[in-house]
């Protein structure tokens, strides 16, 4: 207990330390080749890129020249772009090229490109709005980032006030102590600490882990708490009751290899995501994997001593048992045979439930794949704010993002072939390039070196583009495709795209190949443990499918509801519901095969229904929970969608784990028994009444 307890202060204290990364860009694997554009560029050019854009409205030349000054000067803030960068300023701007004076100063509208320091994106943000007066605006990744470094601890914070409440709820009404489940807190919670403290050890963590993970953890693990917990009070409530000690160890070796089977499931489930390319996979499996087997060890533990050391108060608190007995049994006076509460409800459906799941398996799969997706930060921020700035700079000058086009320097004439190449592009608003400002005919040498240091550096020659196309559009996509391709046939294999466009290009690319393989890992490692827990061929493959066939439901509903879908949601929720429920299947099936060894096959599934159906419910409610806390808390698109597949996801898991697999079963009973090694199901025509005196312990 000192040690745990230890553990958890040391990593609420270092979870202060834990830098949270905001950036899906930096997921990207080395190969991508916006990740090499944008290496090049940090390594030949010195002036960072453009991650934020500031109008300034009805201003002079002479304020705006002011407003660049002070903007400048700003802690965090690298480089500030605007016409003076481009022209001579003692010129008047009438006789300028009019194409380039309107993308930053049109009708009294001063507009600057501006490059804040990584990871100062909060700060930053908050002294250029001091600055700025009413009216202005200011937009772009940066002020994204921003808002998600004060939000990511805010809205975890807040996701918990929210679940911890419920969880008490839930744990309170199945319980039998009002102590009890404050333990399952501490067991489970404790080690949420330590997980979250222990990720100051890694360069940093993704905004997604950060406020998804702890939540899960929480919401996954604590099943095990409750398997050991309940086992504990039954050794304690038997006629011949055994001592608490004794109750306690018995308890742990009895449920030692469920809460291992159990945590096992899970632990590849997310173990999966690892193997994803895209390494906000690798981040958030790893905490998660992490947390998984903390939690297993404080449960096996911890959460042995602490309760030891409560048991003069857990017995004080004790009370009656406030969830209904959903196995309560009785003899029907109808048929004269035993009925099993909702079990015996829930098997005369079997056949419509059946029929109808099966009926929409087959276009759920095709619609889940037939999704709208988006793949980057856009409508990452829920911010009317943000939404307003960003659609009145374009309202004024157009909706135009930077991009960049990396070259070999050295070749002017190709430089200037390929300028008027990329300004023939649909979409593409003006190219600023050595060759367009200041002429492929003039030397370098004699070009001062501030300003050749812009177009030309380190090898490189550096093309700045200014493009008109919604983000995560087909328009978006196919303009990528074409900027490499005019590269490619001016500079072939040697010309390199950088720009928000390119970089959301090859999130799409790199995560859409990710999906089979996770998928592939997911169900494959589950297989396995599956066939290594039951000895059979038949199960798990049943069991799979139950929560596969869940999953494809859950994740066709926005294809049917014309709902665009994040795909870095739909790849983490595909494999977290399928390595987090697969355990309801697991229960049931567990309970049914050692039922089916002493009962006829309808008897065997009632009474296993019966006997799992509030476990099932009780777990299921937290992690429903879990994404509704999620959903409810975060701005992030990208966490909310999450939250909201989790819940509905876990809705769905339960209805098919209550009434298909009890319906598969029955179904397949003999396909069952043949494939399952030392299956030894009660061999009878016809199943006897049975006396409710005579009945079989409950708890075998």
């Amino acid at each position: 207990m000192t040690i745990f307890t230890v553990a958890a202060l040391a990593g609420v204290a270092l979870s202060l330390g834990v830098t949270v990364n905001n950036n899906l860009v930096d997921y990207l694997p080395e190969s991508a080749p916006s990740t090499r554009a944008l290496e090049v560029m940090g390594q030949a050019f010195t002036g960072a890129s453009e991650n934020a854009q500031v109008m300034a409205v009805d201003v002079s030349l002479a304020d705006a020249l002011d407003l660049k000054r002070r903007l400048a000067a700003v802690d965090g803030i690298e480089a500030v772009s605007w016409l003076d960068n481009l022209i001579d300023m003692t010129v008047p701007i009438e006789l300028a090229d009019q194409a380039i004076v309107g993308a930053y100063y049109k009708d009294g509208n001063a507009l600057y490109s501006v490059s804040i320091a990584e990871g100062r994106e909060a700060d930053v943000v908050d002294s250029v709005r001091d600055i700025l007066r009413p009216g202005d605006a200011l937009a772009g990744h940066a002020v994204e980032s921003a808002k998600l470094q004060r939000l990511a601890s805010v809205e975890t914070r807040n996701a918990m006030l929210i679940l911890l409440p419920l969880i008490l709820l839930v744990l309170i009404i199945s319980t039998e102590s009002w102590l009890e489940p404050l333990l399952y807190l501490a067991a489970i919670g404790i080690p949420v600490l330590i997980n979250m403290g222990t990720n100051v050890f890694f360069k940093d963590v993704s905004f997604i882990t950060q406020t998804v993970s702890p939540i899960l953890q929480m919401a996954v693990s604590l099943d095990y708490a409750v398997f050991l917990l309940h086992r504990f009070r039954a050794n304690r409530d038997r006629k011949d009751p055994m001592e608490p000690f004794e109750a306690m160890r018995e308890a742990v070796g009895f449920s030692f290899g469920s809460i291992a089977a159990s945590a096992a499931t899970t632990f590849f489930g997310f173990l999966a995501l690892m193997f994803m390319q895209f390494q906000i996979g690798a981040d958030l499996g790893m905490n998660l994997v992490k947390g998984i087997a903390l939690s297993f060890m404080s449960v096996i533990l911890f959460l042995p001593c602490l309760t030891l050391c409560c048991l003069p108060w857990l017995d004080k608190t004790r009370h009656r048992p406030l969830l209904p007995d959903f196995a309560k049994s009785k003899i029907s006076s109808k048929t004269g045979h035993k009925t099993y509460g909702v079990g015996s409800v829930l098997f005369k459906t079997r056949w419509v439930a059946a029929i109808v799941i099966l009926l929409a398996v087959v276009p759920a799969f095709v619609a889940q794949n037939a999704n709208t997706f988006t793949y980057g930060m856009t409508s990452v921020i829920s911010d009317d704010s943000y939404e307003s700035d960003a659609a009145r700079i374009a309202k004024v000058f157009g909706a135009s993002t930077p991009m960049v086009v990396l070259v070999p320097s050295g070749e002017p004439g190709k430089e200037a072939q390929l300028s008027a190449a990329l300004a023939s592009i649909p979409r593409v608003s003006s190219v600023i390039s050595y060759a367009t400002q200041v002429g492929s005919m003039i030397p370098p040498e004699v070009v001062p070196q501030d300003a050749l240091s812009q177009f030309q550096s380190g090898g490189w020659s550096r093309l700045i583009l200014y493009v008109d196309a919604e983000d995560e559009s087909p328009g978006a996509y196919q303009l990528v495709d074409d900027i490499r391709a005019a590269a490619d046939s001016v500079y072939p294999g040697e010309g390199l795209v950088a720009g928000q466009h390119a970089n959301i290009y090859d999130i799409r690319e790199v995560i859409t190949r990710d999906q089979p393989i996770v998928n592939y890992v997911a169900v494959g490692a589950i297989l396995l443990v599956l066939l290594l827990s039951f000895r059979s061929i038949s199960l798990p493959i049943l069991l799979t499918l139950t929560i596969e066939a869940a999953t494809w439901i859950n994740l066709s509903l926005p294809y049917f509801t014309s709902s665009p879908l994040c795909y870095i949601g739909y790849l983490v929720v595909s494999t977290v519901q399928l390595g987090a429920t697969v355990d309801y299947a697991i229960l049931f099936t567990d309970h049914y095969l050692k039922n089916r060894r002493k009962r006829g096959k309808r008897e065997a599934i009632a009474r296993s229904t019966s006997k799992t159906f509030g476990s099932i419910l009780i777990s299921g409610a937290i992690l429903s929970g879990a994404g509704v806390a999620l959903s409810l808390t975060s701005t992030n698109e990208i966490v909310r969608q999450m939250g909201v597949l989790l819940a509905r996801g876990t809705a769905l898991s339960i209805l098919l784990v209550v009434f298909f697999l009890p319906a598969a079963c029955a179904l397949l009973d003999g396909v069952i028994q043949r494939t399952t090694i030392n299956a030894r199901f009660l061999q009878r025509k016809a199943e006897p009444v049975r006396d409710a005196k005579t009945e079989g312990s409950d708890n075998e």
